[in-house]
């Protein structure tokens, strides 16, 4: 690495966390720690979301899955948009009824604590997981570069190093700091796809774009997979591209904390609907840049060029063939794409915790003599080190971590979609029925993304959602069966002897 590279990277990552945190100002209560004080700019928001939904594991896992599949990732933005525009219209408008932390807050007015905590306690061990990818999955680049440099540094050390920089800006500035170095964080790594793309782009021989064509490399969906298998099929990538982008920005945490601190339901509809738009234009480009990487390497396979997973081939030419200044920017657009996940994870956990666990964390912060700020920022931490360890998970894999993360998050997505949906439509809806078919449906997911095999595949994630949805309906109509004759035996268990 060159001198020149060393500069862009220590400047950005002494520059950016400076100037989150003078754009968030002071936080002195845990509400604006968590909550922004609803008057976060809408396009501030939109590009947070962007950040957040996109992270690492799309910087380095789009162009890989371009390079052998090709523009499939655009395709399935159009899922994402009409997904989108379903949650905009119909889920924002519930969490502008009243003042919420988290998304579960709704579904504790709905049904309960005890289905709220669930829910939140689910969102938590799956992000917490997902996000685990996600911080594996950005070390691999630093790691290449450190390796070329002769720099063997042990993995838990560089995890460590990118969550300690991450927490500086997290801990100290809360929700503003986390959407305002997300918003510099998205138009660093945009910028970086759009030099990439720009010098592939000037380097293609003549006739590169008619190859791209005759060898199919520029279609939206992937026409000849199996649909069951592929998640670029063009049912998977518009129907289920429009299930997950309900779930994920309907139900979860992690998206829906950007429209909570929105100063209004338009704001929050224009940040949803400007962000559908943003994470098509990276789409676009990041799968730009693999494709005309595929024509440059003359379409070797990952075995001709040495790698065992398509998550190596962007970050391999990141390292070797970028010149010095641009190699520096998209090394820290990678760690921005890092950082801004994280940051906007940790946000999330922490409000899902203290929001949604109340009593417990109001006894916990009695016992340790925190403040409410002071134990937020506590909470913070705890969620950083747990996901540092979790990391260590997901060292040895040969699976996109793009795909291995999306997966993990769509276990839950199906069942939290499907208690929305029963709380929004169906009146007669019960925490009764609803808990334990919930509770039955997550470990089903979790066993059917980890062993299910249709015709020796794993399934494509959207149709998790869809099984989860359907697990969760089935279960709870045996439960709404099963419960009246249950309540027959338990009252003729009371019954007095004569």
């Amino acid at each position: 690495m060159s001198l020149t590279d060393l500069l862009v990277m220590l400047t950005y990552l002494a520059a950016m966390p400076v100037a989150a945190l003078v754009l968030a100002g002071r936080q002195s209560s845990s509400m604006s720690y968590l909550e922004g004080h609803g008057d976060l700019p809408w396009w501030a928001l939109c590009l947070s979301l962007v950040a957040t939904e996109t992270s690492t594991l799309t910087v380095i896992g789009v162009p890989g899955i371009a390079y052998q599949s090709g523009m499939v990732f655009v395709g399935l933005a159009v899922g994402y948009l009409l997904g989108r525009a379903l949650v905009a219209w119909l889920f924002l408008p519930l969490y502008q009824q009243g003042r919420m932390l988290s998304a579960y807050d709704w579904l504790g007015q709905r049904f309960g604590p005890t289905m709220q905590r669930l829910a939140s306690a689910t969102f938590l061990v799956t992000r917490l997981l997902a996000e685990a990818v996600r911080l594996f999955a950005g070390m691999l680049p630093l790691a290449t570069m450190l390796a070329a440099m002769q720099w063997h540094l042990p993995q838990p050390l560089l995890l460590g190093v990118i969550m300690l920089l991450t927490l500086l800006y997290t801990v100290c500035g809360g929700l503003k700091a986390v959407v305002w170095s997300d918003s510099i964080q998205f138009c660093l790594y945009l910028s970086g796809a759009l030099a990439c793309v720009a010098l592939l782009w000037h380097k293609a021989p003549a006739g590169t774009w008619h190859t791209l064509q005759q060898a199919g490399r520029l279609h939206l969906f992937a026409h000849h997979a199996s649909f069951l298998h592929s998640a670029f099929t063009p049912l998977a990538a518009i129907g289920g591209g429009a299930l997950l982008s309900v779930a994920s920005h309907g139900t979860d945490q992690l998206m829906v904390q950007r429209m909570l601190a929105a100063r209004s339901l338009r704001d929050a509809r224009l940040a949803l609907m400007g962000s559908a738009v943003g994470v098509g234009i990276l789409f676009a480009l990041l799968s730009l840049t693999g494709v005309l990487l595929w024509a440059r390497n003359g379409g070797q396979t990952l075995a001709q060029m040495g790698f065992a997973s398509t998550d190596a081939i962007f970050p391999a030419y990141i390292v070797q063939d970028l010149p010095p200044g641009l190699r520096g920017l998209m090394l820290a657009g990678i760690l921005a794409a890092t950082m801004g996940s994280l940051s906007a994870t940790l946000s999330a956990m922490t409000a899902a915790s203290v929001g949604d666990f109340a009593p417990l964390c109001a006894r916990a912060a009695r016992a340790l003599g925190c403040s409410a700020l002071g134990f937020a920022r506590l909470i913070t931490v705890a969620w950083a080190c747990a996901l540092v360890g979790c990391a260590g998970l997901f060292a040895h894999g040969s699976q996109s971590a793009v795909i291995l993360g999306l997966s993990i998050a769509a276990c839950g997505y199906g069942p939290m979609l499907g208690t929305f949906v029963a709380g929004m439509a169906m009146r007669r809806a019960t925490a009764r029925v609803l808990a334990p078919a919930f509770a039955i449906s997550i470990p089903l997911m979790v066993w059917t993304m980890l062993v299910f095999r249709p015709y020796g595949q794993s399934l494509a994630f959207p149709w998790l959602i869809v099984l989860g949805m359907v697990a969760l309906f089935g279960l709870a109509g045996l439960f709404h069966m099963v419960h009246p004759v249950l309540c027959t035996l338990r009252a003729r268990n009371r019954k007095p002897p004569p």
